[in-house]
């Protein structure tokens, strides 16, 4: 797999990723059996970087449950889009409930709002 710089921060990222929106919004145990196939196949052909939002549903939780102790090997993306300033940080929190304190790219999705958000995300 290709992998290339991302900016200036030092990340290094695959060319190829696996986007959650529709696909990991999912419920039961078939579902998520089949969403974890998905997570270990991206992952054993080092596409380990995975795009999700709050705005996708259960595509958070599902991919947090299919990547379990593999965490450690994933590079997640996930998005802010919130009204306010309290929902933004309330994403953030739960998104760093869900991926063991770490996400490793916060994407601001809803542009009319970025700049209450960039301060939250700068700490981050």
């Amino acid at each position: 797999m290709e992998i290339r710089r991302l900016g200036a921060n030092g990340l290094d990222v695959p060319v190829v990723g696996l986007g959650t929106w529709r696909t990991f919004d999912v419920r039961g145990a078939a579902a998520q059996r089949g969403i974890r196939a998905v997570v270990d196949e991206a992952l054993e052909s080092d596409a380990n970087l995975f795009d999700s939002s709050p705005m996708y549903g259960e595509a958070e939780r599902v991919l947090s449950e299919a990547l379990g102790l593999r965490r450690p090997d994933a590079l997640i993306a996930t998005k802010v889009w919130a009204p306010s300033a309290a929902e933004g940080r309330r994403q953030v929190d739960r998104a760093m409930r869900l991926f063991d304190g770490r996400v490793d790219l916060y994407q601001i999705h809803n542009l009319a709002n970025w700049r209450e958000h960039l301060p939250m995300l700068e700490a981050e």
